[in-house]
């Protein structure tokens, strides 16, 4: 008895690796794979018509660190069939049609530190992103984006909820201003980006982003890096931000600010790098059609 045990326990890591997919078997659902140290690191790839069995197979992958997934239509079930990969880190998903309860499977992943996540859900009517609330359970995760959802003030309600957040990133969702206020509660963040609301063409929706914005992120004392982006600002509404104790950086781009106002804003903050792209006409063409202002 004891004979046979040993056997077991020598065949069984060959039995394992023997069931790890074949990079042949990835290139045929076009995937893109990056091996490092003879172990699969990174995968991406256009999930759109994938079916169960694509997922059940990357699902196999349980040395993977990285997973960039692009398409519309990966579900809540489909998510739970990835809950194997236990050493991920990174994912960026582009597309999908999860629900809010179905962003619990996120918590299979607790090595998890950076979550992009654009486009989710928009032909989910009932997707609010309240969902978000389940990521504060991944101690781990310190960057999170959210970009292009039909989804707004409910979701930045989730996400102040996550105050092990370092990162955040959000833009071309359907937040209000008021909105935005929810993010003073993310005590540890050290970087922000703010863009504009989702464009509602055709009617004149109130922008999420402008002058009254940045009183907020002047509450964040922790934060060292800002980026503005997609709005009308002024000098006295960013040099609120010269009293922040940790500011490091600011970048402001696609911004409609004047250059005089720029140049105000180095002379008061001396101690913060300012970083600013000139708005382009083109871009200055389309603030305007998105703002109607």
């Amino acid at each position: 008895m004891k004979t046979l045990l040993a056997i077991v326990i020598v065949l069984s890591p060959a039995l394992l690796l023997a069931e790890e997919p074949s990079q042949a078997a990835f290139e045929k659902i076009n995937a893109k794979v990056q091996v490092r140290d003879g172990a699969v690191h990174s995968l991406s790839a256009n999930c759109d018509g994938y079916t169960d069995q694509e997922y059940q197979l990357i699902g196999k992958l349980t040395t993977l660190k990285s997973l960039s997934l692009s398409g519309k239509d990966l579900n809540d079930e489909q998510l739970k069939m990835l809950s194997g990969l236990k050493n991920l880190e990174s994912i960026m998903i582009n597309g999908t049609v999860l629900t809010d309860d179905g962003y619990q499977h996120f918590t299979a992943f607790p090595k998890l530190t950076k979550l992009s996540i654009f486009h989710p859900s928009r032909k989910l009517e009932a997707f609010n992103g309240s969902g978000l609330a389940h990521l504060k359970d991944l101690p781990a995760l310190e960057s999170l984006t959210f970009a292009g959802a039909t989804a707004g003030d409910e979701a930045l309600e989730a996400v102040g909820q996550l105050t092990q957040l370092e990162s955040f990133r959000e833009w071309h969702n359907t937040e209000t201003s008021d909105g935005l206020k929810h993010l003073t509660k993310l005590k540890n963040l050290k970087s922000v980006r703010l863009g504009q609301r989702l464009p509602n063409w055709g009617k004149d929706t109130p922008a999420s982003f402008d002058n009254d914005s940045i009183a907020i992120l002047a509450k964040i004392p922790s934060l060292e890096s800002i980026e503005l982006t997609e709005a009308r600002l002024n000098y006295d509404a960013v040099v609120q931000l010269k009293d922040l104790p940790n500011l490091k950086t600011i970048k402001i781009s696609q911004v409609d600010i004047s250059e005089a106002d720029v140049e105000k804003l180095k002379s008061a903050m001396p101690g913060v790098e300012i970083k600013w792209d000139p708005l382009t006409d083109e871009q200055a063409e389309m603030l305007t059609k998105k703002l109607r202002l």
